[in-house]
């Protein structure tokens, strides 16, 4: 993977972009650290979408979620 400064990626911007849109995926730095990671816009789509909900109709919360092992937490603190 290349790095490349933030400095050579503002002058040199469109030829990393045709790297990038070849599949060459860089990473653009700013004193040694990275900041952003480039890469084709297919591989971007292709990423596994993440969401809130994903398993919805596949689990149960019990109801008394929120109380499991009350007492045994009570005891070990002292049944505060």
């Amino acid at each position: 993977m290349i790095h490349v400064t933030l400095e050579d990626a503002g002058s040199d911007l469109a030829r990393l972009v045709e790297q990038a849109a070849r599949g060459e995926v860089f990473v653009i730095t700013r004193d040694g650290r990275p900041l952003v990671k480039v890469v084709p816009a297919e591989a971007a789509a292709e990423a596994a979408p993440r969401y809130f909900g994903f398993l919805a109709g596949q689990i149960a919360v019990p109801d008394d979620f929120d109380r499991m092992g009350e007492a045994e937490i009570a005891h070990l603190f002292g049944n505060r």
